[in-house]
């Protein structure tokens, strides 16, 4: 068989995409006409005299710009270029101090919502904040200037992930992404750790909720500790034996919340009370001592004694928190998301040693990752996931988007929705797992570019005439200079802008 060569590829994707327009003839339209432009005059602001990429290849700018956001903007490339990649990547690990008043206008209408104490969301239709908060979340995605804090929140809620639709979730999701994912996604482990064991949507969704020992035969529910040791610490080969499973999930009685459900301990009594109300208020978590068991545990090797009570989690999340194991399985997760699917040992190792080192402070860890001579040569090699690709592709032709559900469709179809990942492993890293969503790709990017996606629309022409013409605009999308192959198919494809946000140079990262 013939091999294809890169500019055949080019205009038979081309070619793939524009047959595809027939399905999108009906897309506009889609919401009501107050709703089809939200956001109109809320597009960033394009700097022409910032200059795009001249390099064929992606240098170190382009390189770090793809891995640390989700993409970047039109003129991001030259003010990284006149700050420097090691300035960029402290302003991204301080994003306390970045000016975002886009993206705080554009997600303005959520904040009362998403600042609502947990008892008051409770009333809320349960079907009511899971959209919200993918809205919200995509929003944030393709608008903030703190963008490594959101990829980190992204690779949080996959490392934690709590699928929205099971139980009293629907309600506590919102809390759980404010309180334990946003809060210390650039903080310590250890903190994230103890914060997510003691979630109440983590509590609902691993079935802490019903974990207690009333009774000499009793048996501790064990879903909770096998995922804590299995998915949020050791991993799977991390040492662990079934009993230690057990020994952790013993510690772990008598932790339950005031639930609309049954079973989630509604009905506490004045000993499961907090001290000085009547009651607990709906999803309040609380420590029940009479559900607990208070034997001795051992845990990897490591003694609880007796009679600690609520303490017996706080020993718990210090053993599994600051374990070796624990080290290299998150050093391997993060160098799998910033370098490669396979990543080197000797990253990895470099990794684990400064997570170990710093007691788990993430932004220590991150500075070491990219620091890693692995991390600086891999340029390239990554397949975008579908989130990172739509929103890439939304940032990069500073598209005006309400990030509904006509945007949310197309990354169901590719299957990566934000929070709607059943199991707790979360969504996978690795590139294999995203290959079947080639062609609703192609279809996404000739929507995009003929604005027909509701609630999104671009300024082609007038990001070009910013831009300084096709080459500036090719190269704004490829975060380089486009090949020979790829601007003759972007110039005789007909519709060159969704022919470059389909390629494989857009694609990979």
């Amino acid at each position: 068989m013939k091999p294809v060569s890169r500019r055949e590829f080019l205009l038979t994707g081309a070619a793939a995409v524009a047959f595809s327009a027939v399905i999108f003839r009906s897309a506009q339209g889609m919401l009501k006409d107050g709703q089809q432009y939200f956001g109109r005059g809320l597009a960033r602001p394009v700097d022409g005299k910032l200059p795009p990429p001249a390099s064929g290849e992606l240098d170190p700018v382009a390189h770090t710009l793809n891995r640390l956001t989700f993409g970047p903007t039109p003129g991001e490339y030259g003010r990284v270029a006149k700050m420097g990649v090691a300035a960029f990547i402290e302003e991204q690990l301080a994003p306390e101090t970045i000016e975002n008043g886009l993206c705080n206008r554009v997600t303005a209408r959520f904040c009362d919502l998403w600042y609502e104490p947990l008892m008051e969301q409770y009333d809320e239709d349960e079907e009511t904040l899971t959209p919200i908060l993918r809205q919200l979340t995509t929003l944030r995605a393709i608008y903030s200037n703190q963008q490594l804090f959101e990829v980190m929140c992204e690779f949080w809620s996959d490392h934690f992930n709590i699928d929205p639709g099971k139980g009293d979730c629907r309600w506590s999701k919102v809390g759980d992404d404010r309180d334990v994912v946003r809060k210390h996604a650039l903080g310590n482990f250890r903190d994230m750790l103890r914060a997510s064991a003691l979630s109440p949507a983590m509590l609902w969704y691993l079935d802490g909720h019903a974990n207690e020992k009333r009774k000499p035969e009793d048996k501790a529910n064990e879903n909770y500790a096998r995922e804590l040791m299995e998915l949020h610490t050791l991993g799977v080969h991390g040492g662990y034996s079934q009993q230690d499973v057990m020994e952790v999930a013993r510690c772990l009685t008598g932790w339950t919340l005031r639930s609309k459900r049954k079973g989630g301990g509604m009905f506490a009594n004045a000993k499961g009370r907090s001290k000085g109300k009547l009651f607990n208020e709906l999803g309040e978590v609380y420590f029940r001592p009479e559900a607990h068991d208070g034997d001795a545990k051992t845990v990897l090797g490591q003694a609880i004694p007796a009679g600690l009570g609520a303490g017996d989690i706080e020993r718990v999340i210090d053993i599994v928190a600051t374990h070796a194991s624990t080290a290299r399985f998150l050093a391997t997760k993060l160098c799998r998301r910033f370098i490669a699917d396979e990543p080197a040992e000797s990253a990895v190792a470099a990794v684990a040693q400064k997570f170990t080192e710093s007691k788990g402070d993430i932004k220590a860890t991150l500075r070491a990752l990219f620091a890693t001579p692995e991390f600086l040569s891999s340029a390239g090699e990554k397949m975008k996931r579908p989130f990172h690709y739509i929103v890439s592709a939304l940032r990069v032709t500073n598209a005006q988007t309400n990030g509904d559900k006509p945007v949310l469709q197309f990354l169901e179809k590719m299957g990566q929705a934000p929070f709607r990942y059943p199991t707790p492993d979360g969504y996978p890293l690795e590139a294999s797992a995203w290959h079947a969503t080639l062609l609703w790709r192609w279809k996404f990017a000739l929507a995009l570019s003929n604005n027909q996606i509701g609630g999104t629309s671009i300024e082609r022409a007038k990001l070009q005439r910013q831009l300084g013409g096709d080459t500036a605009l090719m190269a704004t999308l490829l975060n380089r200079r486009a090949s020979a192959d790829e601007a003759d198919a972007f110039l005789k494809s007909g519709d060159g802008l969704a022919l470059l946000l389909a390629s494989p140079g857009f694609q990979r990262c």
